[in-house]
């Protein structure tokens, strides 16, 4: 498989850095005047959902062709679906709890370096993207319009798997590998710590 160079991934990589440049202001609520804006900052502010995303795109550039491509397609599409079914009301059972899993496994699956078929793999990230889109579409501020946030929480989803992705070139090399694959380990840590209500 080829890997664009150095330079992507270390562009991928500064990406957290801008955003977390305006995050104090976020928190705030300070600055987020549209459906848009609130949309975006949604998963980049809640941990459960930045380690889930980064993990996709870890996840897909550690498969190769096709996957770190079509896995982080998979996962906003999936969850704009599971934000429509947030905002009109529609029931899902145990949303935080599928929340967390998602980076228990999502981070396991990395760490043991599993190599699962193309279809495998886009069914688990699309069962997960459903309760994080689920989670976000609760979350609707009425101010703002339905559209508008969905837009923002799926833009802001794919920066975080262009993170993901730019993390998973360092696979190119043994000790890249390693590297992506102690993240994953962090990953499901860090999941495992909001599953058990420690974070």
């Amino acid at each position: 498989m080829t890997f664009p160079g150095p330079r992507l991934a270390a562009a991928s990589a500064l990406v957290p850095m801008l955003l977390l440049a305006t995050v104090a202001q976020a928190h705030t609520g300070e600055g987020i005047n549209s459906g848009f804006a609130s949309g975006f900052w949604h998963p980049i502010l809640g941990w459960d959902h930045v380690v889930a995303m980064v993990a996709v795109g870890l996840w897909g550039a550690f498969l190769g062709a096709p996957a770190i491509w079509i896995l982080p397609v998979v996962f906003p599409l999936v969850m704009a679906f599971g934000g429509a079914l947030g905002v009109i009301g529609v029931p899902l059972p145990a949303v935080e709890t599928g929340i967390a899993l998602s980076g228990v496994v999502l981070g396991l699956l990395i760490a043991f370096a599993v190599r699962a078929p193309i279809w495998v793999a886009a069914v688990i990230v699309g069962l997960f993207a459903i309760f994080h889109g689920h989670a976000h579409g609760q979350e609707l501020p009425e101010a703002f319009s339905a559209y508008g946030y969905a837009v923002g929480f799926v833009v802001g989803t794919g920066l975080l798997h262009l993170v993901g992705i730019g993390f998973g070139f360092l696979t190119r090399s043994e000790a890249g590998k390693v590297a992506v694959r102690g993240a994953g380990g962090v990953i499901a840590a860090v999941g495992a710590a909001f599953l058990f209500g420690l974070a």
